[in-house]
């Protein structure tokens, strides 16, 4: 067998553990996660955005600000993560705990 043979074959062995692996994860989760992941993504939860939403989300919640650009831009690379903004022009964060939970390197809060 030719070295590109062997390549692919090895290639092929990789990716079927790779597959094998991601499915045993996935049916390691309970019933309920499962659930509380389709309830949040279909009624508006954390991460239910499309990625063509975030601008006018993040436009929406910067206009009460007078550092529009910057909350604009760190909104919309927030947004484009986690896939969701807070509802609210401040705070309300806890509607999106990844985006509340994102940090700088210096602690403070990176999404707006």
């Amino acid at each position: 067998m030719a070295l590109p043979g062997r390549l692919l074959v090895l290639l092929a062995i990789a990716l079927l553990a790779v597959t094998f692996a991601e499915h045993e994860v996935f049916a390691s989760r309970t019933e309920e996660q499962r659930r509380d992941n389709v309830y949040q993504v279909s009624k508006g939860g954390p991460g239910s955005l499309k990625m063509y939403e975030c601008k006018p989300k993040c436009e929406y919640r910067c206009s009460d600000t007078k550092y529009r650009k910057p909350c604009i831009f760190f909104c919309n690379k927030c947004c484009k993560v986690c896939l969701c903004v807070p509802s609210a022009f401040y705070g309300h964060k806890y509607e999106c705990p990844c985006y509340n939970n994102w940090k700088t390197k210096e602690g403070g809060p990176k999404c707006p």
